[in-house]
């Protein structure tokens, strides 16, 4: 049992990178795509563009969630693999705005099923003693897929290559992978009553989920953040491009590499510091996180002041700061999660904080475009974002977890 947990976790790892990969090739290869592709004017278009992916993943992530919960979760991963890759390989085909969007959009609805179904797998397979551990290699995953996407402005640039032939490519790994995969995962071998499907009516769930006042707090804990996550993975690449006068190779890298390695480690300690954590206090995921949100205020304060001065070392060790803060939150949400709702409702509650968070990110995006067009100053937006992440860090302090595992009755 406890070497087919970790198998479920390194089949997903490849999985996540591939989830998050396309997502980040967009943000380094704007350039490329808006010389390429015709209809595209201005940033905020841009900020449209990549604000549909958001709200469709959004929209669909609490109905994801409902579903892994009801039926089989690798079934639902491979599925959901094979369908992403497959609009992977279609964006590579787009000559329009119109087609751009579509193919956004469509990401968005195929990727929205993975996150809620693959962590609430995870979770299914391990307990107490590894969970945040499981989820934290996990999301080592999509921090590597970030960075590989980072390298798509050289991609572009290339002569050779372009930025075509780079989703045409991750297109066709991912709709190969998808094919062993499916014969691979598996859900937990004697499962207990605990990880039962879900016998509740969609709107009960949801219901149940938002009555419980822990999970409100998560839900806006889970969310405020993100904003200025989605906005530095989307943006920061054109944001050290324009103000510091960087190619677009070089933008990319140094916008996404040293703030995701640096959150690969962090979710590596993260996960260890708060497996360990919990045998000392029910709340050691909470403090966990806590710290992580305590680091990603100066970095957001920082981020915003030091691109204006121009100084890339200084941007890239804020970012940086980000990377261990997001690192040490990211890996505890699911874990969180877990210990304030029912088992057999962790994908649907997740899904609920997909819905919150990303619909903020696409708003986000819009928002950032717009307030760049309008040449408003990187400090004031990025002071934003440090107060929205303060909020968040007393919000995760006022949840109140049961033991691990506690609920293990419907």
């Amino acid at each position: 049992m406890h070497r087919s947990a970790w198998l479920v976790v390194g089949l997903l790892v490849p999985v996540a990178l591939l989830n998050y990969l396309d997502r980040q090739l967009v943000a380094t290869m704007q350039r490329s795509i808006m010389g390429d592709v015709s209809g595209i004017e201005s940033q905020e278009q841009w900020g449209h563009m990549l604000a549909w992916f958001k709200w469709t993943y959004a929209l669909a992530s609490p109905f994801a969630g409902l579903v892994a919960d009801r039926f089989s979760k690798p079934l639902i991963i491979c599925a959901s693999l094979f369908a992403w890759s497959a609009v992977t390989w279609a964006t590579g085909q787009a000559t329009t705005y119109d087609h751009l969007l579509a193919t956004r959009a469509a990401m968005g609805l195929a990727e929205a099923f993975y996150i809620p179904t693959a962590l609430a797998l995870i979770a299914d397979h391990h307990a107490s003693a590894t969970r945040s551990r499981a989820i934290g290699i996990h999301q080592i995953g999509i921090y590597l897929g970030v960075m590989l996407g980072s390298l798509g402005g050289f991609v572009a640039d290339s002569p050779s290559l372009g930025w075509r032939w780079g989703f045409s490519t991750i297109g066709l790994v991912g709709v190969v992978y998808a094919v062993p995969l499916l014969f691979l995962l598996a859900e937990p071998h004697n499962a207990s009553p605990t990880v039962r499907r879900s016998a509740e009516s969609p709107l009960a769930s949801w219901a149940s989920l938002l009555r419980n006042p822990s999970y409100r707090l998560l839900l806006a804990y889970f969310t405020l953040p993100a904003i200025a996550g989605w906005v530095i993975r989307d943006w920061m690449p054109s944001v050290l491009q324009k103000d510091l006068g960087l190619t677009q190779g070089i933008a990319g890298v140094s916008a996404v590499i040293w703030w995701q390695a640096a959150a690969i480690a962090s979710a590596i300690l993260g996960g260890w510091l708060a497996d360990r954590w919990m045998h000392v206090s029910d709340r050691g995921r909470v403090y966990v996180s806590a710290l992580g949100m305590a680091a990603i205020i100066p970095a957001l304060l920082g981020v915003g002041i030091v691109v204006g001065t121009k100084s890339l070392p200084l941007a890239i060790f804020f970012l940086m700061l980000f990377g261990v803060g997001w690192g040490l939150f990211d890996t505890n949400n699911m874990p969180i999660l877990s210990q304030i709702v029912r088992p057999h409702q962790r994908a649907a509650g997740y899904g609920l904080m997909n819905l919150a968070s990303i619909s903020c990110g696409g708003l986000a995006d819009v928002g950032f475009g717009w307030l760049r067009d309008r040449q408003v100053p990187l400090p004031l937006i990025f002071g934003g974002f440090a107060a929205l992440a303060a909020l968040s860090a007393w919000l995760v302090l006022c949840i109140r977890p049961a033991a691990e595992d506690a609920r293990k009755t419907p």
